[in-house]
């Protein structure tokens, strides 16, 4: 055997255990000397290099594995003479695990996870930008320039989002649909799962409908003949030409059949305005072209067509955004504020479990000396230590995967709604690596210094009688640890704090309606069969006299889109023939309403009168304006009689109400215009008709369904009623999300002033216990307890002003960073800081009383004996 064989053999060694190593050496060198020595030949050394491969490797394996076994079996019952360490340990690390596996698999799902297109990447949304709106939807003109001048994308389509009645089946059904171009499927690059996508060929037939995985499966009982079928839509017949795969969502999750729009359908009128933004837009970026050059390149486009459309395309630019970036900001902030919190649940049980595994490698010093005087080595202690604090590590993972995986539904509240994806979050194979990344950072990173600590204990000084193991450098590594628990308990307190006092504030908001005993229902009208008014004016007259008549009801009437329900609707105002200006300072939304819509959603009346039945078409055209609408355009004199043009048509003012947060608590409205709904033009504004019905009660709204829908069926046997809330639950899912959120962050404060609590306590318990000597001495020395009382508690609070000095600090950067969710709360409120200042302190003091007590109990001779 050549030496450099030899060599590599001796290299070899080192993947057996140090103890194994050193004790068997020689004669493992020798056996495998005396093994190869006959090996001749231009081979041999390839021979010698694997037989000693064949030898090692799986020994070393069999070795690491019977010390991997001892030290299992000795750990397990080390642990079972100390279940409340080893509980308190598996529970701290279980808890931050689960937080941060429950808030990535959100975060996984919201922000990362690629959505269900082939190469997603690739797609984007178009939007027009005009003065004072960031994005706004494009004209069908707009939309034709757009894509036959953009070289950069290789599919654009375009589509908007309509609601139907399904009807023929069994009972009428409300569906959500989107009318797409044909291209959209193809643009997407997703096929039909049954059936075909549309095609060219069908934008000359409008009647095809392509069903939802969903909708095929509940309405249609998964037939496989459904291919071919005709359902009628709003009263029109439509052949089933495809089914969606199940993953399949888009725009978003409501939607759940698709129909063919047809841009040549559209009338003259529709490509003359510019001005009528409806069609949202998608594309597939070309290979090779970034996000960038698309952007410069649809900037281009818009500054050419401003010049061509002066007037109608004023300052209208254009915006390219991927379409993973299309969720709002205060979206991705809710979920990346849960992934701040869940982080620093984390920090708190690292810190808390090092503390654990310091304290508990201190106490064990004699068992440790013991051992290393009778033979272990100092990597056999460490390993053991560390084989340990990996185990607790993993029960604890274990329980927190669990925990999370019980807590992910609740987090589903969270998800956005405008996400086209049709799966909610869950614990899959990626979150699963992630705990497991997180169970090993814990148990390793955190469980390696205080073994290797306990590694280096002389075993002589630890043998010594009266020596205390842990010196002041262990005390003070535990104090550190200490005031990082209090930081991260300040951070979490003073952010919860900053969320509660928005979402109070967001809450006490007057929405400008008295939402209490009002139920809300909408029965939208098919086109096909209500497209005159007069029709529509029949259906809308039976069913409010017959709901007003109903026992208990005060008033009931119709609007087109309810507060903080209706996307759009924004016109641009006209007054004394000015031009029209596309911008926020000039427009205003527009609701169709029938007679006693304000005084149902008790919206004040501040001049003037409200819309009358005698308000038709054969009578002069009127409207009913907001104060911020009266405001802006006659700040100085009254509004009734002025006149302004709005909605294809001049109108007089009859009526001045209050404003109303048409858009949502959180967001700024526009100025309202509410228009008689039997003013409406034949077949004209087809988004507008009137369609939600509101009802205020004197008795419990929900009881008054049944008869409502009795009404219904009476006046339109085919009209499906949908959209089943009261007024209260539409204002309260405007808050919905945050107070989810802060129930969550709610849970994992508490868990961290507890966690932040016990350090205090622990770091405070062990040091008297170190001191229960030098106690002595100075009870001894006429020393009182109150002064020692005293003692105890200034190191504990020391520790806790050092930690909440730092999270103040901390956590004001962190509020800074989440501001757009604060809603006007500053991130330095000085109320919420002092709260949370005090809360830590009161968690601090009682931390330390009890430690504090028991050193004042301190018995001087006792004390001294014992040592």
């Amino acid at each position: 055997m050549t030496r450099p064989t030899m060599r590599f053999y001796r290299a070899l060694l080192y993947l057996y255990p140090a103890d194994f190593r050193v004790e068997y050496r020689h004669e493992l060198c020798a056996a495998f000397a005396e093994r190869t020595r006959d090996y001749a030949g231009p081979l041999a050394p390839v021979a010698a290099v694997l037989a000693a491969l064949a030898d090692v490797v799986p020994n070393a394996l069999a070795a690491h594995g019977d010390v991997l076994r001892q030290d299992l079996r000795y750990a397990g019952r080390s642990l079972r003479r100390t279940p409340g360490f080893a509980l308190t340990a598996v529970l701290v690390v279980a808890l931050g695990v689960g937080a941060n596996t429950a808030a990535f698999s959100l975060a996984d799902f919201v922000l990362l996870r690629p959505l269900p297109f082939p190469e997603p990447d690739r797609l984007v949304r178009l939007w027009e930008r005009t003065p004072g709106y960031g994005r706004m939807e494009l004209s069908p003109a707009n939309y034709v320039d757009w894509k036959a001048q953009a070289t950069s994308v290789q599919g654009m389509a375009a589509y908007y989002n309509r609601a139907v009645n399904l009807v023929g089946t069994t009972e009428p059904r409300r569906l959500e649909t989107a009318a797409v171009t044909p291209e959209l499927f193809r643009t997407l690059g997703v096929p039909a799962l049954a059936g075909r996508i549309f095609t060219p060929g069908d934008s000359t037939d409008s009647h095809v409908v392509v069903l939802s995985y969903p909708l095929w499966q509940t309405h249609f009982g998964s037939d496989p003949r459904i291919l071919g079928t005709v359902v009628r839509l709003d009263g029109t017949p439509f052949t089933v030409v495809g089914v969606m795969p199940a993953s399949f969502r888009f725009p978003d999750r409501t939607v759940e059949a698709w129909t063919p729009f047809i841009l040549r359908e559209l009338s003259e009128e529709d490509f003359l305005d510019r001005n009528n933004n409806f069609l949202e837009v998608v594309a597939r970026l070309r290979d090779g072209v970034s996000l960038a050059q698309a952007n410069q390149e649809l900037a281009v486009i818009a500054r050419r067509l401003e010049q061509q459309f002066p007037k109608e395309n004023h300052e209208t630019g254009a915006v390219v955004v991927g379409l993973r970036d299309e969720l709002s900001q205060r979206a991705r902030l809710l979920v990346l504020a849960l992934c701040g919190a869940a982080l620093c649940i984390l920090l708190l049980a690292c810190a808390n479990l090092a503390s654990l595994l310091l304290a508990r490698a201190t106490h064990r010093a004699r068992e440790l000396a013991v051992r290393a005087a009778l033979g272990a080595g100092r990597e056999r202690l460490v390993r053991q230590l560390v084989t340990e604090s990996t185990g607790l590590a993993a029960l604890g993972g274990i329980v927190g995967v669990a925990l999370a995986m019980a807590g992910v539904p609740v987090l589903t509240r969270l998800v956005p709604s405008a996400l086209p994806v049709a799966e909610q979050p869950s614990v899959d194979l990626r979150v699963l690596v992630v705990a497991a990344v997180l169970v090993a950072l814990t148990g390793l990173a955190f469980g390696i210094g205080p073994a290797i600590g306990a590694g280096r204990s002389k075993a002589l000084d630890a043998l010594r009688d009266g020596a205390r193991a842990g010196g002041g450098r262990t005390q003070r590594v535990r104090a550190a640890l200490v005031i990082v628990e209090v930081a991260a308990s300040v951070v979490l307190l003073i952010s919860s704090g900053l969320l509660i006092r928005a979402v109070m504030r967001i809450q006490a908001t007057d929405p400008g309606f008295r939402a209490e005993n009002v139920l809300t229902l909408r029965t939208a009208l098919p086109w096909s069969k209500y497209a005159v008014t007069a029709r529509r004016d029949q259906f809308y007259d039976r069913v409010l006299q017959d709901v007003r008549a109903l026992p208990g009801v005060g008033s009931a009437a119709y609007v087109t889109g309810l507060p903080m329900g209706m996307r759009g609707g924004i016109w641009p105002v006209v007054i004394g023939g000015d031009a029209v200006l596309r911008d926020q300072s000039n427009s205003a939304s527009l609701r169709f309403v029938t007679p006693g819509f304000f005084a149902t959603l008790g919206i004040p009346l501040r001049a003037g009168r409200d819309v009358a039945e005698t308000d038709t078409r054969a009578s002069p055209s009127v409207a009913v304006v907001s104060e911020s609408f009266a405001r802006r355009y006659w700040p100085d004199e009254t509004a009734i009689g002025k006149r302004f043009t709005f909605a294809l048509g001049e109108r007089a003012i009859v009526g001045v109400v209050g404003d109303v947060r048409v858009r949502g608590l959180e967001r700024q409205s526009e100025p309202q215009v509410y228009l008689p709904s039997r003013q409406m033009p034949d077949s004209s504004l087809i988004y507008y008709p009137p369609k939600d019905l509101v009802v205020r009660a004197a008795t419990p709204v929900a009881a008054l369904l049944p008869a409502i829908r009795r009404i219904v069926v009476v006046a339109d046997p085919e009209q499906p009623v949908s959209d089943v809330r009261t007024m209260s639950e539409i204002v309260a899912s405007e808050t919905a999300p945050r107070v989810t959120q802060l129930r969550l962050l709610g849970a994992l404060t508490v868990i961290a002033l507890l966690i932040a609590g016990v350090g205090v306590h622990g770091l405070l318990a062990f040091t008297v216990s170190q001191r229960t000597r030098e106690l002595g001495v100075r009870r001894a020395l006429g020393e009182q307890a109150g002064s020692i009382v005293r003692r105890v508690l200034r190191e504990g609070m020391g520790l806790a002003l050092a930690g909440v000095a730092i999270g103040v600090v901390a956590a004001y950067l962190s509020a800074r960073a989440m501001s757009a969710l604060l809603f006007g709360v500053r991130p330095g409120d000085p109320a919420t800081i002092t709260a949370a200042a005090a809360l830590c302190f009161a968690t601090a003091v009682v931390g330390c009383l009890r430690p504090a007590m028991r050193a004042a109990r301190v018995d001087p001779i006792t004390a001294l004996r014992g040592e």
